[in-house]
């Protein structure tokens, strides 16, 4: 007899558990949403002005919101990094163990839960960038797009940052190894265009992952073409996402036998 009922039961109390968890810790769940408002905020009100993206956009807020919502999903996974390490290391997985709890209800709890924060951080950087002059011009096909590019990449982050609380030792080292997830957008277009880089920068930042995802949000919100980039930014997050899962159980199984 399958066991998925049995797994899917205990998934969805661990997913209320981390929930819980995240509700405790407001100091990490307010930095998680508050920092990409205050980045927005500082690119737009700051910098804005001597930035030129090469486009016909009204405003420096046209171009840097999609880059913006990005970065909140590496802020937000950050914090299930941590949160798994911690699991690890305070011994409550032994104690899920022997009540016959399996390590992938554990982790996909985590990731259910960060999954739902960052949903409410997206929605509310979304918030505050339509209170500055964010005006997108997205059809409903395109706002679909847009979901399912933030979903996928929000999953794949999220187990990738399972894994990472996985490999570290400490919580402390987990939430460091995060700040590389949160690095990506910055070699990208999320803030200035790839041309307006050093050449020998090109490489990297025209081909790796974050790229095409926020080239994606950008023209599917603005209403402009995007051609195939959406198909290659949900194969980049599928790709991550297959890595990270597996990644995970080999090292749940090392870290627990």
């Amino acid at each position: 007899m399958s066991d998925a009922p049995g797994t899917l039961t205990h998934t969805a109390v661990m997913t209320g558990r981390s929930l819980l968890i995240s509700r405790r810790n407001i100091d990490a769940l307010i930095t998680a949403m508050a920092l990409p408002i205050m980045l927005m905020l500082i690119f737009v009100y700051f910098f804005g002005g001597a930035i030129d993206t090469g486009t016909d956009y009204d405003s420096y807020v046209m171009y840097v919101v999609p880059g913006v919502l990005f970065l909140c999903a590496g802020f937000g996974s950050a914090t299930t990094a941590v949160a798994v390490s911690e699991d690890m290391k305070n011994g409550i997985i032994d104690r899920f163990r022997s009540l016959d709890v399996a390590g992938l209800p554990v982790l996909a709890g985590h990731v259910a839960a960060s999954t739902v924060r960052n949903l409410v951080s997206t929605a509310l950087v979304f918030a505050v960038a339509l209170l500055i002059g964010f005006r997108p011009a997205a059809t409903l096909t395109g706002w679909l797009g847009v979901a399912a590019v933030l979903l996928a990449y929000i999953v794949a982050l999220s187990w990738t940052a399972a894994a990472i609380g996985l490999l570290a030792r400490t919580p402390e080292a987990a939430s460091g190894f995060t700040f590389f997830m949160s690095f990506l957008p910055y070699p990208s277009s999320a803030f200035v265009p790839v041309d307006s880089m050093p050449g020998w920068l090109h490489g990297f930042a025209d081909n790796q992952p974050v790229t095409p995802a926020i080239e994606s949000l950008r023209g599917l919100l603005l209403d402009q073409p995007v051609g195939n980039t959406p198909w290659i930014a949900l194969s980049w997050a599928a790709g991550i996402l297959l890595v990270a899962v597996a990644l995970s159980g080999v090292l749940f199984r090392r870290r627990t036998r």
